[in-house]
């Protein structure tokens, strides 16, 4: 049986998509486990879940895949939707917008988009820019507006740009990727990083009290309600001179 912990041998490769910083889960990583290194490997959202699927990274921090194929995949959390523009555009005067707001406007999806609207407001532009940061170029240039995930407007700002949340808008979320079936010890440990589980309660951690079966738990209830009983019967202290 592989051991609950990593060996000195080893190492783990964590594959992420642009906008995602796992910079926090590889410094607790770091901190529980100076002995095995860890690479963080930067990768297309196009081929962030076939790195998990062939083994090229162990495990993908990534925006889910529409085909989730051999991956089994842990949500981590969920990204607020902006729409960026110019800094002069009108849209830019409010602090958060609709995407009603949006309705007017020449939308540019690019081809790794990754908002999930069952209709993209606006009037999608037709020639559709390879990634986001091809689309925020022309953003710039005026030829229209970007909606995405807040990290990717972050890490695509420009100051000739802004952007502002899009209050009804689908928020993108952001999951942990890894090969589907039973994990080795690496990859099952860095879930736990991810989780936020304590090294004490990692699964799998040895000197974890063993569950108790339904004899025991049935003997244990017997007991428990044996001992109150008793309780219940033992006379109290009677008082002297009283008839």
């Amino acid at each position: 049986m592989a051991s609950s912990s990593p060996t000195s041998a080893a190492a783990l490769v964590v594959g992420y998509v642009p906008g995602v910083t796992p910079g926090k889960w590889a410094r607790t990583w770091t901190r529980r486990h100076p002995d095995v290194p860890l690479e963080l490997r930067p990768v297309t959202a196009a081929d962030a879940a076939e790195a998990v699927r062939t083994g090229l990274v162990h495990v993908a921090l990534l925006r889910p895949p529409a085909d989730p194929s051999a991956l089994a995949l842990i949500p981590l959390y969920e990204e607020t939707t902006v729409v960026v523009v110019p800094t002069d555009h009108l849209l830019s005067a409010a602090d958060a917008v609709t995407a009603a707001d949006v309705d007017g406007e020449l939308v540019l999806v690019p081809l790794d988009d990754v908002v999930a609207w069952d209709a993209h407001p606006g009037t999608n532009a037709e020639h559709r820019p390879e990634t986001v940061g091809d689309a925020t170029e022309l953003v710039a240039a005026g030829v229209g507006v970007l909606v995405v995930p807040q990290s990717l407007a972050r890490l695509h700002h420009r100051k000739d740009l802004t952007y502002r949340p899009v209050v009804d808008a689908p928020t993108c979320p952001v999951a942990l990727a890894v090969p589907a079936g039973e994990q080795p010890a690496l990859v099952a440990e860095f879930i736990g990083v991810v989780r936020g589980r304590t090294p004490g309660s990692s699964r799998g951690q040895a000197g974890a009290a063993p569950k108790r079966t339904a004899r025991e738990k049935t003997l244990a209830k017997q007991a428990a309600r044996a001992a109150a009983g008793k309780v219940a019967r033992t006379p109290g202290p009677t008082k002297r001179g009283l008839r």
